[in-house]
């Protein structure tokens, strides 16, 4: 069992990391936790669906619209033109991912990480396969870790990875109401900014479908993730919906300084922090991670050179970062109290803020080809924050 790449983690990062490498005609194999679930609101933006060639099969539901609730119940709707958000089931999205790896001709092993030796023979990769009372180790020149926030690998091999902040998510998966009301639209997403539910973050129903996802993060301790979606629950007049699954992890919000211990370890998707703030979006730029850890991890491998590991978070960070920091700013202006995020949704309102937004988000990129409504947005900004402009 020796091998060029082991990644440890089969998500939407690992998965895509080891199908570019073993397509590459790199040894791979991936370890991953057959049956974990990671709650996830599923949304896909038509990039990545383009960008890695996801079939219709996988997209549960096409939403139209996504409305906007204040903490006063003030609501906005914004369409969605020229397209629409997919949505996955995380519990499908992923074992698909993971059979096209294994498609490519990683090789999949099931099981729980454990521990990463080195010695005179190389560098081995622990692993206790499901079932299993003991590690066994697989032998690999380089690794990429790939196991999600608070990552073991990063933990273990990384400088400042166990430092990354996060947020709790918690959400329901539920059996989705059968027709449509005002409260409840099978193609339109609700983004809850209230206190109430999320005193740092905020709430979701997202369609899936059949079914729904309803759920809410925090990085408060003592917040009660189980009531508080409860309180949305009820809110959306989903509470006698059957539930079919209850599920939470940490979301990083911040990319980690350093992605690579210098030597034979890479960090990919969560595990690297690559998580959207404001938006907690992980899944697309997950996927991209995992793309430039593959591209990392070759270039090492060919060149030998272990400051290749570090072209990783370069080119993530090169493409992205402005997009982080604005999100960063996003966060920390208009999340921090209720008299905010009813000024926030107000905000939405405003035409220019509703396009701009959603050809950045639809195209992951910042939108620079509109000066004068950039310009308008932080005169409304600026109005807001120094409560000029009244908050409904």
């Amino acid at each position: 069992m020796e091998f060029d790449v082991v990644v440890v983690g089969g998500g939407p990062s690992g998965a895509t990391t080891a199908e570019d490498l073993a397509r590459s005609g790199h040894r791979v194999a991936m370890i991953d936790r057959a049956g974990r679930i990671k709650p996830c609101g599923g949304a896909v933006p038509p990039r990545l669906i383009r960008d890695f060639n996801i079939p219709d099969s996988q997209i549960v539901a096409r939403i139209n619209t996504a409305r906007m609730i204040s903490p006063t119940a003030q609501k906005v709707d914004i369409a969605i033109e020229n397209g629409y958000v997919g949505m996955v089931d995380r519990e499908h999205f992923d074992e698909f991912l993971r059979g096209r790896a294994v498609d490519a001709g990683a090789t999949r092993f099931t099981g729980t990480f454990t521990k990463i030796t080195r010695d005179e023979r190389g560098t081995q990769v622990w692993y206790r396969p499901r079932g299993a009372d003991q590690s066994v180790p697989i032998t690999t020149k380089l690794i990429v870790g790939a196991d999600g926030a608070r990552s073991d690998v990063a933990r273990a091999e990384v400088p400042g990875g166990d430092t990354i902040p996060y947020v709790i998510a918690y959400h329901e998966v539920i059996k989705a109401p059968q027709h449509t009301s005002e409260a409840y639209d099978p193609t339109r997403c609700d983004v809850i900014y209230d206190g109430r539910i999320s005193p740092d973050f905020y709430g979701w129903v997202f369609p899936h479908g059949g079914q729904a996802s309803v759920g809410m993060g925090s990085g408060i301790k003592g917040v009660d993730l189980k009531k508080a979606t409860a309180a949305l629950r009820s809110a959306s007049g989903l509470t006698n919906c059957e539930t079919i699954r209850r599920e939470g992890a940490p979301i990083p919000l911040q990319p980690l300084k350093r992605w690579d211990n210098g030597r034979d370890v890479v960090l990919a998707g969560d595990a690297a922090g690559v998580v959207a703030p404001s938006s907690g979006e992980g899944i697309y730029y997950a996927m991209v991670g995992g793309q430039f850890a593959a591209m990392a991890a070759s270039a090492c491998l060919t060149s030998g050179r272990a400051a290749d590991l570090k072209l990783a978070r370069r080119f993530f960070m090169k493409e992205h970062k402005m997009v982080f920091r604005v999100l960063r700013m996003m966060q920390d202006t208009w999340y921090k109290s209720d008299n905010r995020r009813e000024r926030f949704v107000t905000l939405c309102r405003d035409v220019d803020v509703q396009r701009l937004t959603f050809e950045a988000y639809m195209n992951k990129k910042l939108v620079r080809a509109r000066p004068l409504a950039h310009l308008r947005i932080m005169a409304k900004n600026i109005g807001h924050l120094t409560r000029l402009i009244p908050a409904t």
